[in-house]
């Protein structure tokens, strides 16, 4: 693999919340990288060290909210990962010559993107010569890096399946789990919650790798379940009662011909002691093919959450990170997993 310069990768962090400080982390002790630039949006960030904000000691690279600043950075790739999505910005980095790596959704695969947005971004390559990938551990890695190694053992496939397993009480927020995830609801108010929205980006996922390997699916169903916590549970600074949501199911699943080929299910909960008793296993994914060459395979992400209950950031920052000599070498376009070069972390 060869990059477009030979000298370091010069890259800014777009947004530092947890998983974009573990990801200016990582640039910064990259070898093949050198950080120039930090976009913030606060305050009490703009102005900062950002080796600062990343827990490091200063690294001379001030972090600035000002936009300008960065476009006179003149950055190879920037590494874009807010809470929301400025088409404006991304076309205008894009424009300037400069690369895109990004956690955010709408990226995953272009067919999917609406197409107003996919036609400015796609110009926006064409003039400025650049890039951009959208990648991240799930969705990413668990569903379409890993899948896309998984089949090249197959010549027939009948099912892929993708469970992903997340206990949130040791990760989340009392906020998050409770207002915006819904862990608490009564029964009959979490079936009011549109909860199958969230999992909008796995069909993405799912659509790309399916029409790589020449199976495309046709259509998606989706469904949503729950599990309820047999007694009183503590979240935090909350308790939940006996007979609220403990545990919720998500699934999205491609058919092909009225059939399932491909599915992914998110299993989150806060307690395992929850009706209907579900299989809840710890952090993690299971990865299953049915087809002529069956697999099985469980991953297990045994990050030590007492230590520092963010650190599960690292899982999705990190192939971000990884991926950015790749993008910067692509040619001008939205360039999905099914068409980047394969990633091989460079590590210190």
């Amino acid at each position: 693999m060869t990059t477009k310069t030979r000298r370091p990768i010069r890259v800014v962090q777009w947004a530092t919340g947890t998983v974009g400080a573990f990801a200016m982390r990582a640039v910064i002790e990259h070898p093949d990288l050198e950080l120039v630039g930090a976009r913030v949006y606060s305050a009490a960030k703009d102005g900062r060290d950002a080796g600062e904000l990343c827990g490091l000691p200063p690294v001379g690279v001030t972090a600035t909210r000002d936009v300008e600043a960065i476009l006179a950075l003149r950055p190879d790739c920037v590494l874009y990962m807010p809470e929301s999505t400025d088409a404006a910005d991304v076309c205008r980095l894009l424009k300037n010559g400069i690369n895109i790596v990004t956690t955010r959704a709408e990226f995953f695969n272009p067919e999917a993107m609406e197409r107003s947005l996919r036609e400015a971004v796609e110009e926006a390559c064409r003039v400025g010569g650049a890039s951009i990938h959208a990648t991240g551990s799930s969705p990413g890695f668990i569903t379409e890096a890993l899948p896309i190694c998984v089949t090249s053992l197959v010549r027939r496939l009948d099912f892929l399946a993708i469970e992903e397993y997340a206990n949130c009480l040791e990760g989340c927020s009392t906020e998050m789990l409770v207002q915006i995830m819904h862990f608490g609801d009564a029964p009959e108010e979490f079936a009011k919650r549109d909860v199958a929205a969230r999992d909008e980006v796995f069909k993405h996922s799912l659509s790309l790798i399916a029409t790589a390997l020449g199976v495309p699916v046709d259509s998606f169903v989706e469904s949503a379940e729950i599990a309820l916590c047999r007694q009183d549970t503590k979240l935090r600074d909350v308790t939940i009662p006996a007979g609220s949501v403990g545990a919720q199911r998500v699934s999205v699943t491609g058919l092909r011909n009225g059939e399932p080929l491909m599915r992914f299910r998110s299993n989150w909960y806060v307690t395992t002691d929850v009706e209907p008793a579900w299989d809840l296993r710890g952090d993690g994914w299971r990865l299953t093919v049915e087809g002529d060459t069956p697999v099985d395979m469980s991953i297990d992400l045994p990050m030590p959450i007492e230590k520092d209950e963010r650190a599960s950031g690292r899982y999705t920052a990190h192939r971000p990170v990884n991926a950015i000599p790749y993008v910067v070498a692509a040619p001008p376009g939205i360039a999905p997993t099914t068409q980047l070069s394969q990633v091989v972390a460079k590590l210190t």
